[in-house]
């Protein structure tokens, strides 16, 4: 199966395309930063991400400093699973930059911990911290994609579609990949994450 339109939202191929997003949101916002590599590096849904906390992801060790956490725990919101996932270095990385610049303006490391990963600039009714909306989410990185002149769909679920293609790219099986993504078949796998006939043929001349 091979996808042949690109009427359907797709996910970021080319490493130069996903630099230059990537640089797009370093020169403009840490947050958006973040957001974007932890979803192409953990390939979670949209929803599971922006519902994370600080907390989820960072701790206090016994020697009073912030830390990242190896391994990503969560219990996906669409279909109840359980996820145990170890973060990759450059997520942690980018984790660690945008979470070094929130300390400074927070009360307290502690404080820091109970507040919403992905922050939304906009407070709640009662002036609480909350999170940044899906919706918010996909406008932040239309947005990044227009101003990089990608000229494909792009869309919150292309983090997550990306993810999967960067494994396949890298020879992941693609039943590991069916694992990683919690799909029911290895032909919805390669469908999802844009597996198209040039991939195919390009995979065919690579044979020795």
């Amino acid at each position: 199966m091979y996808r042949k339109t690109n009427k359907t939202t797709q996910p970021i191929r080319s490493q130069s395309d996903r630099d230059a997003i990537i640089s797009y949101f370093l020169h403009h916002n840490l947050r958006d930063y973040a957001l974007f590599v932890f979803g192409i590096y953990t390939g979670r849904r949209i929803a599971d991400l922006v519902a994370l906390t600080v907390r989820d992801v960072a701790y206090i060790d016994r020697k009073s400093r912030f830390c990242i956490v190896d391994r990503l725990k969560l219990q996906e919101r669409k279909t109840g699973k359980f996820v145990d996932l170890l973060l990759h270095s450059y997520a942690r990385r980018a984790l660690k930059k945008y979470l070094k610049k929130r300390l400074k303006s927070a009360p307290s490391m502690g404080a820091l911990l109970n507040e919403p990963l992905f922050k939304s600039q906009k407070p709640g009714t009662l002036g609480e911290p909350r999170n940044v909306t899906k919706q918010h989410a996909w406008h932040i990185l239309t947005s990044a994609a227009r101003a990089c002149g990608l000229n494909y769909k792009i869309g919150t679920h292309s983090l997550r579609k990306t993810f999967g293609y960067m494994l396949h790219q890298k020879g992941v099986s693609i039943e590991l990949i069916q694992k990683f993504l919690n799909h029911s078949s290895p032909e919805i796998t390669l469908d999802y994450i844009g597996v198209t006939r040039d991939d195919m043929d390009e995979a065919i001349m690579e044979l020795d």
